[in-house]
């Protein structure tokens, strides 16, 4: 059935959820270093509907899904309960295409796949703001809100934010309930970290620390442009991803990664 199945089944469905499960389970993954997080990310998502639209049969092809789960199922992997306490799991989200009430849909998912109660960290990177805009504290407020409920509700421990210069972590740090734990720096646009920055996070209490991801790690087109390249005749138009999670679950003793995958999700504009 294969591509034909999964185009067929893309056609009904108004959602899709994919998740890469633990990538060092992937053989192929690990074998090859990605130049960039960009790279990592089409990648995965290739070999995540490639093997997925594989396996789909003439019965699931008859099926209608609002939510169709795309997984590669040797590869998920869940946390053994007796072996949490050991485990640090941190999140990265990126929001694409949808606004903030998306982010508990993407730590439930998270929670799910991984098969833990809660998050120990989240860091946030909201929409890229429009071309003449800066980021401003009531752009991130929302998106600040949603992670504040989260904490409270007890599914995230600490929480996060990224690429923040020192007025702005100010603003945010005065305003928050729940204050940011830590705020992530492009190491591309500065190679040296600011002092002003440096000597408030220290002030507060805030962990700097470094990345080197682009400011849109999966746009629409890079999105369509996959969805197309990995099932033929898609209606790859129609899809537009709405948040991208990146989580890694490392072991506390040793600072190794035990696991590292991605959740990504989208939705149909069909007209």
């Amino acid at each position: 059935m294969g591509t034909e199945g999964a185009r067929a089944l893309l056609e009904r469905a108004g959602r899709l959820t994919l998740q890469t499960g633990n990538l060092l389970n992937w053989g192929c993954l690990r074998k090859k270093c990605p130049a960039t997080p960009g790279e990592e990310v089409r990648d995965c998502i290739q070999k995540t509907l490639t093997e997925w639209s594989s396996k789909i049969s003439q019965d699931q092809n008859q099926e209608t899904l609002e939510v169709l789960e795309c997984t590669v199922a040797q590869a998920i992997e869940k946390i053994n309960p007796e072996e949490r306490d050991e485990l640090k799991v941190s999140a990265k989200l990126f929001i694409v295409g949808s606004n903030s009430s998306s982010i508990r849909d993407a730590v439930d998912l998270a929670c799910s796949a991984l098969g833990v109660a809660q998050l120990d960290s989240v860091i946030i990177v909201p929409p890229p703001v429009e071309d003449g805009t800066n980021l401003s504290l009531e752009y991130l407020q929302p998106y600040w809100k949603e992670l504040e409920n989260l904490v409270q509700n007890k599914k995230i421990v600490a929480i996060g934010t990224s690429d923040l210069d020192k007025t702005l972590l100010e603003q945010l740090y005065l305003w928050a309930q729940v204050k940011p734990s830590s705020n992530q720096v492009n190491l591309a646009s500065c190679c040296v970290m600011p002092p002003d920055l440096t000597a408030f996070a220290k002030e507060c209490d805030i962990q700097l620390l470094t990345h080197n991801d682009p400011k849109e790690l999966l746009c629409e087109a890079s999105f369509q442009e996959v969805l197309q390249e990995s099932i033929q005749n898609v209606k790859a138009n129609e899809w537009i991803p709405l948040w991208l999670l990146r989580y890694s679950v490392i072991v506390k003793s040793r600072g190794i990664i035990k696991s590292k995958g991605y959740i990504i999700q989208a939705k149909r504009n069909a007209s």
